[in-house]
């Protein structure tokens, strides 16, 4: 056949360590019908403030794909919340190969067509609270690509119809492919009139939806006279594909015909039509990948000379287990992303009778429905059992239903379809059902009632069991719990939920406490984080006596939303706001940053240089709140006003330094006992928080924050000002008959007396 090769890539993406679904990066592709081959190229480098990352450490990367809908990891190995369903996916694991750079190849044959998705992680580390922008961080990129290899001009097989083919020497196979409409609960395929140099050496596969791998359903024919390779109940609205293969070492040519036949459930005592009626009433899609297509309306196909289609009657063996019952339909009903309800008509308590089963259909859209969780709940109600020992069976099946003819079968399984199991009976009358990103199609939901005995299960006679049936997506599962948050995330044109969890709580739906806070461990570190801020209080009473009072208001304000802010910021359940989260993280970094600004400013000393030292105040505030509002976690937010204020005030101690000709301050007890030791508090805290700090010991290490930052405003804060020596005149004193003129500075005693003189002596 022919081969077109397609090329897919993605943008590179920062990689982050493994948390929780949430912090893994997806990536999103479609692998288009009659692929043949699929290879991707993962391409994996790193980069360290935009160059190379030569030094950066060789972490491992991990990569997970999956068919249908993302895959449901669990790196950590933590507990799934009860009922749930975990389906599979593949996993990888990249190494490095070169300093910087590396490339992985998975190679995927005759993958499923449709969505196709890429998850991508970094180990777990041990959560380090990185100041931004204080060095440059490792980054690592993962770029995916996507390479398929697709057939064109597939031969398409008609039910009924039979295709003559003469296999040239040098010709190893034939495909061809065949559309299942619903209703259908078996596809026959025959290869007749086969004549070769040695018998019939061929081989018979069939695959549903792509084409036929080493380990599909595969037939000898040089074994199996007739050659007949049967599929029951094959899935709905898709593709079948056949496989005609000869054996190794045949060199001559070997021609056959193939026919396949469809049996139709919904009559089983026919078969589907020789002639092939119009598509839309067969629901096959209008374009079929092949040259001639197929003609609508209802007409035979087309002939060719090398391709002869003519209808043949082949006999059918029927049995009970290929009726189908009919499929009830589920209204959707669309509230929110992620938040659908499938409403049953005449519902939401179903009757189950005790002949037949109950059927219905949930219809998940492509693309839109994979991101969120599908739930199942069934109650049975007991009281409609008259006294019975029923047993109501449900069977979650994708693609097609699962109605077996055994009635005393319970499994939800054959060779070719797997699918979920759910019972209620008088003794467990609840029954629920998780599937974290589902598959999208249709899923069919087969209730059957079976009443024990003691020989097993048995078929109940005139008990009709009552069912309430509930179908709903959620974004989460139970919406993540109390110990954590449901968060909608998007990768291109692509959405979809998970959950990230706090206080030590672990799991996909945060249900795993093995390493989760206590409640008395929540409450202390909480107490330690709110009640630390209760030393700013001493600088308060050393603000307030120097005369220092818009210091004392700023250290106020920084005390008040320090406390709350941490009592709000909490990941358990011992939290408490007095206001929205933003506004209390705001106020918290602004009152840091002028808690150090004005301090700095206090020290320098400016109201005899600078007549209004106030604008310097203002100037801070509103600056502050600038750079907050851009980016509160930046390095410079705290690093800028704090060299900048610094400058202030180091230019003003060394004017003063020049006009006296002597050091400021000028006291050798300041500096030791005051400006180093405060000095050494604050850098020490800093050093505290820019690389000690860790997710686990952050409440203590915290803590420790503000307990040195407010003993170092204890310290750095200067003492109050001495009054100025330029005062003006002070109030003439009258005697009797007497005006004395009386010299200001010897009042005051700041000269000495024996060199001050009387100004004049005045009488009235």
């Amino acid at each position: 056949g022919l081969f077109v090769t397609d090329y897919f890539t993605r943008t590179p993406r920062k990689l982050s360590p493994f948390r929780s679904f949430a912090s893994i990066e997806l990536f999103h592709f479609h692998i288009p019908e009659d692929t043949v081959i699929a290879v991707w190229n993962l391409i994996t480098f790193k980069e360290q403030g935009g160059t190379f990352g030569d030094q950066c450490p060789d972490r491992s990367i991990t990569v997970y794909f999956r068919s249908g809908a993302p895959s449901v990891i669990n790196p950590l190995h933590t507990h799934f919340p009860r009922d749930t369903a975990v389906p599979g996916s593949f996993a990888l694991t990249l190494t490095w190969t070169l300093p910087n750079r590396t490339t992985g190849v998975f190679n995927v044959t005759s993958p499923l067509p449709g969505d196709w998705f890429l998850a991508a992680h970094l180990p777990k580390d041990e959560g380090k609270i990185s100041v931004k922008g204080l060095y440059e961080e490792c980054q690592y990129l993962f770029q995916p690509q996507l390479i398929v290899q697709r057939l064109v001009n597939i031969a398409v097989l008609y039910p009924g119809h039979v295709t003559e083919q003469s296999m040239a020497p040098h010709n190893r196979s034939c495909l061809y492919k065949v559309f299942v409409p619903s209703y259908t609960s078996r596809v026959l395929v025959e290869v007749l009139r086969c004549r070769g140099a040695e018998g019939c050496p061929l081989w018979l596969r069939v695959r549903a939806k792509a084409p036929p791998l080493h380990n599909s359903t595969t037939l000898d024919c040089r074994e199996h006279t007739p050659c007949q390779l049967a599929q029951d109940l094959p899935f709905w609205q898709h593709w079948y594909y056949v496989l005609v293969e000869k054996h190794p070492g045949v060199l001559g040519t070997v021609s056959f015909q193939v026919t396949v036949q469809l049996t139709d459930c919904s009559r089983p005592s026919l078969a589907r039509p020789p002639f092939l009626p119009s598509s839309t009433s067969m629901n096959m899609p209008h374009s079929f990948g092949s040259a001639g297509g197929l003609v609508l309306g209802n007409s035979p196909p087309p002939t060719s000379p090398n391709d002869t289609k003519h209808p043949v009657p082949i006999p059918v063996t029927l049995h009970t287990g290929e009726r189908c019952w009919p499929v009830r339909p589920t209204l959707r009903n669309e509230l929110d992303t992620f938040s659908v309800h499938f409403y049953i008509f005449f519902g939401p308590n179903v009757s189950v009778p005790p002949d037949r089963p109950a059927v219905f259909v949930i219809n998940l859209l492509p693309v839109l429905d994979s991101g969120g969780v599908l739930n199942l709940e069934l109650r049975l109600n007991v009281s409609s059992l008259c006294g019975e020992n029923v047993t109501v069976f449900g069977c979650l099946n994708h693609g097609v239903p699962l109605t077996s003819g055994d009635n005393t079968s319970v499994t939800c399984e054959t060779e070719s379809l797997a699918g979920f199991l759910l019972s209620v009976n008088a003794t467990a009358s609840l029954s629920r059902l998780r599937i974290p990103y589902p598959q999208t199609g249709s899923w069919y939901l087969s209730l059957r009632s079976l009443c024990a005995t003691e020989h097993g299960f048995e078929p109940c006679t005139n008990v009709t069991a009552e069912v309430y049936l509930r179908a709903y997506l959620s974004p989460c599962i139970n919406d993540c719990g109390i110990y954590g948050q449901c968060k909608l995330l998007r990768t291109n044109n692509y959405l979809y939920a998970a959950c990230e969890c706090k206080a030590g709580w672990n799991g996909w739906g945060c249900t795993d406490n093995a390493e989760a806070f206590s409640y008395g461990f929540q409450l202390l570190s909480t107490l330690l984080l709110c009640l630390s801020n209760v030393m700013f209080v001493p600088p308060v009473a050393i603000a307030v006596r120097s005369h220092y009072l818009l210091e004392a208001a700023v250290y106020i304000f920084t005390m008040f939303f320090s406390t709350f802010y941490h009592a709000c910021d909490q990941p358990g359940i011992v939290v408490f706001c007095i206001m929205e989260y933003d506004v209390l993280q705001f106020c918290d970094f602004l009152g840091s940053l002028m808690s150090v600004w004005v301090t700095v400013i206090a020290m320098a000393r400016l109201q005899p240089i600078v007549k209004q030292a106030s604008v310097l105040y203002l100037l801070g505030a509103m600056l502050l709140s600038m750079a907050l509002q851009m980016d509160r976690h930046g390095l410079w937010n705290l690093l800028g006003p704090s060299l900048f204020a610094l400058g202030i005030m180091a230019v003003a101690w060394t004017a003063r330094t020049i006009r006296r000709r002597h050091c400021y301050p000028p006291t050798w007890k300041r500096w030791a006992f005051y400006l180093c030791p405060g000095a050494l508090i604050a850098a020490a805290a800093v050093l505290l928080y820019a690389f000690v700090e860790t997710e686990e010991n952050y409440f203590y290490i915290h803590s420790i924050w503000h307990l040195l930052i407010a003993g170092s405003v204890g310290f750095l804060l200067p003492p109050r000002a001495k009054p100025s020596r330029r005062l003006g005149p002070l109030p003439r004193r009258k005697g009797c008959g007497y005006q004395l003129c009386i010299n200001e500075q010897e009042e005051l005693g700041l000269v000495d007396p024996a060199v001050a003189s009387i100004n004049s002596i005045c009488t009235s």
